[in-house]
């Protein structure tokens, strides 16, 4: 059974830093895509940042030149720098990974979802 675990959320106040991990474990045969997603309150989810398997990313406008989305496929793990914090970005974070779960014929494809993380920007 695969299990992604975020950690790193927490209270920050305007223009300052936080950085979010999230790691995978289970049986996991290849990782495709990794993405940061967020849902503030009254919104729909959106996504803040992806990587692909090559490192090819894609951001948010919102966030673009504040966020950086990196990855370690060895070690299954995504973080998300987050610089510069706005108000805004208050939200509850999830991480997403869009992989092939087991090995052989029984090998599946599949979105897997962390439990979320809380990030809150004020004074």
């Amino acid at each position: 059974q695969v299990q992604l675990v975020e950690s790193g959320g927490g209270l920050v106040q305007p223009g300052g830093s936080l950085r979010l991990s999230c790691a995978a474990s289970g049986s996991i045969f290849s990782i495709y895509f990794m993405g940061w997603y967020r849902r503030a309150p009254g919104k729909q989810r959106e996504l803040v940042a992806g990587i692909d398997f090559g490192g090819s990313t894609d951001y948010a406008d919102s966030v673009k030149g504040r966020f950086t989305i990196s990855r370690d496929n060895a070690k299954k793990t995504v973080d998300l720098q987050m610089n510069n914090l706005k108000p805004e970005d208050t939200a509850v974070y999830y991480c997403n990974y869009n992989l092939r779960a087991g090995v052989g014929s029984t090998s599946q494809i599949g979105n897997y979802w962390g439990q979320g993380t809380q990030v809150t920007v004020s004074s």
